[in-house]
């Protein structure tokens, strides 16, 4: 399996770089705008899951021809029109999105990406304005990695400007530049000493979402399994199932799974791992997606299986497997941050109603109750359909088009899940430890919790007078979720 993927990575790799692709035709004559912003309302007035709330997405907007083509030709930006129909944009929807390159987006998906190949935080360390960037995550097999950059390296300038609060924006928007020179620093006493600078610059990458399992022999006297799993990524289906085989193997008490750095991905998937996590799992609903009143036949529930699909990179569905399903846990302990999002809510939500405890660790989480689907300017399918789709532009969209649901019918976690144990990662920014360090203060958090002991018993010294300051991803999936092609042909 693992070396099917490298094959498919290259050959995507080889086409996107010395090729066309196959769903556009450089001798097609390029579409307009105003046809773009056609396929745009038209999609967003089928499937939008706030079509009703949109005025300009009324059923009535294009009786009048004439008065349509004006108002296809007022906003000559396809990505700005397709904003102009979001409603209440950047508060009640803050997830839909426009898409320049369906093929690279259905890439990014699968973990497929250009990038440097870590995750970063910025905190503002205290009163005088000094900021720093340490890394919270280091994908294998990366420039990141290449250049011996780990997980708690502290970061206090980008090409040769030292961040501070007045130019913090300008100097991290540096980090979408394809080359970037890192200042690294050590701390001790509140003092920043400069190591070294490092180069790097991005690639196109595949990064497994199943990054770490381990398990933790006697934790007052328990077999404790802990699971950093990043994305919710089809192709890593079978690699995720990997997991719960070893997890089973070694008969664990309990379950710590780490979602910190996992904004989300495919239902299909959170299902999946709901389904090796419940041992009482049987066919019962894991989950149910309302959509708008033109589609209420594509409403529907995922339910807990047996039986999970495997996938490769190209997402093509290639066999099944039988699911590792944990049967000695009642208890679940979730590892989450700001980033945690949308299917990996899902999992918290979902299993909820189902076991004795699924108790969350860290800080809150982002809120994300709805997800999308990827739509496509081929209106014969009613815009579902990649391979029907207009060849003369590679454009498609992300909006938002259902609303998701536990089995209790409950949704209301917008503003996020508030941890039962709050822990600040970022207040303990000179002293990141790896993920599996049993000292690691989230962790650490979560095993002083099965182990009887309260969390403020951590060893670890918080800063006093930090503040979290928010970076801004390049990638506008980073907290999405989505549902398989499969769900619509299984409702």
């Amino acid at each position: 399996m693992k070396n099917l993927k490298a094959l498919i990575l290259i050959f995507i790799v080889t086409i996107s770089t010395v090729s066309c692709f196959k769903d556009h035709d450089d001798n097609t004559k390029p579409a307009s705008f105003t046809d773009i912003n056609d396929f745009i309302w038209k999609g967003m007035n089928s499937w939008y899951n706030w079509q009703s709330n949109v005025p300009d997405l009324s059923d009535t907007k294009d009786d009048n021809t004439s008065e349509y083509t004006t108002f296809l030709n007022q906003i000559k930006n396809p990505e700005d029109f397709f904003n102009s129909l979001r409603f209440d944009y950047g508060v009640t929807d803050r997830f839909s999105w426009f898409i320049d390159d369906y093929i690279v987006q259905q890439q990014e998906f699968q973990g497929i990406s250009t990038s440097f190949g870590f995750k970063l935080q910025s905190v503002q360390i205290n009163n005088s304005g000094d900021i720093i960037i340490y890394v919270r995550y280091v994908a294998d097999n990366s420039p990141a990695s290449n250049a011996n950059i780990k997980r708690g390296d502290i970061i206090n300038g980008i090409d040769g400007t030292t961040i501070n609060t007045s130019n913090f924006d300008n100097v991290v928007s540096k980090l979408s530049n394809e080359t970037i020179t890192l200042s690294f620093v050590s701390e001790s006493g509140g003092t920043l000493t400069p190591i070294e600078d490092k180069t790097i610059t991005s690639t196109v990458i595949s990064e497994n979402p199943v990054y770490l399992k381990k398990v933790f022999d006697n934790i007052n006297g328990k077999k404790v399994g802990y699971l950093v799993y990043n994305g919710f990524r089809t192709s890593y289906n079978d690699e995720l199932n990997d997991a719960f085989s070893f997890f089973k193997s070694e008969n664990i008490d309990e379950l710590i799974l780490d979602l910190r750095l996992n904004g989300g991905g495919s239902v299909g998937t959170s299902a999946y791992l709901s389904s090796m996590i419940y041992a009482n799992a049987g066919e019962e609903e894991f989950a149910s997606l309302e959509f708008n009143s033109k589609h209420t036949n594509s409403s529907g529930s995922y339910f807990f299986s047996n039986t999970l699909n495997v996938y490769d990179a190209n997402d093509i569905k290639i066999g099944t497997q039988a699911i590792n399903r944990l049967n000695t846990i009642n208890n679940l302990y979730v590892l989450t941050s700001h980033n945690t999002a949308s299917a990996s809510e899902m999992v918290i939500n979902g299993l909820r109603p189902y076991m004795n405890a699924v108790k969350t660790v860290g800080s809150t989480t982002y809120g994300k109750n709805v997800g999308s689907i990827m739509l496509f300017d081929s209106p014969s399918s009613d815009y579902q359909d990649r391979a029907f789709a207009n060849p003369s532009h590679l454009n498609a969209m992300q909006p938002i088009v259902f609303q998701i649901f536990n089995k209790n019918g409950e949704s209301d976690y917008t503003s996020g899940f508030t941890p039962d144990i709050e822990v600040l990662e970022y207040e303990y920014w000179n002293n990141i430890l790896p993920f599996g360090d049993e000292n690691e203060v989230v962790l650490k958090a979560a095993l002083d919790d099965i182990r009887g002991l309260s969390s403020k018993t951590s060893s670890i010294k918080k800063q006093s007078n930090t503040k979290n300051l928010e970076l801004t991803s390049p990638k506008k999936f980073e907290q999405e979720m989505y549902i398989d092609s499969d769900f619509f042909n299984n409702n």
